[in-house]
């Protein structure tokens, strides 16, 4: 995941992708992640750029926190993306 430091926007477009994706399967839960991500891509940014941090960036203790946080909502995210498709089909 240290790619998404270099290269914040990443984060943007898979926030982009799941909040696409809540909207059309009426997931919640999957736009909530999905903007979670968008605002970690404009942390990450504002981090990348020293708008957030003064001086050393380099050692990051917050990642600690906020990538196993991006983690597990991913994976609830597809969780519920699966759910939703097997409702989906069950109906059909």
């Amino acid at each position: 995941m240290a790619v998404l430091i270099e290269y914040p926007y990443l984060a943007a477009v898979i926030g982009s992708i799941l909040i696409g994706l809540g909207w059309w399967k009426r997931r919640r839960i999957v736009t909530g992640v999905g903007i979670l991500w968008l605002l970690y891509s404009a942390y990450e940014t504002g981090m990348r750029l020293r708008w957030l941090c003064s001086g050393e960036c380099n050692i990051r203790v917050d990642l600690l926190l906020i990538y196993p946080a991006l983690l597990a909502g991913s994976l609830a995210a597809v969780v519920s993306l699966v759910r939703a498709g097997r409702k989906g089909r069950a109906l059909a």
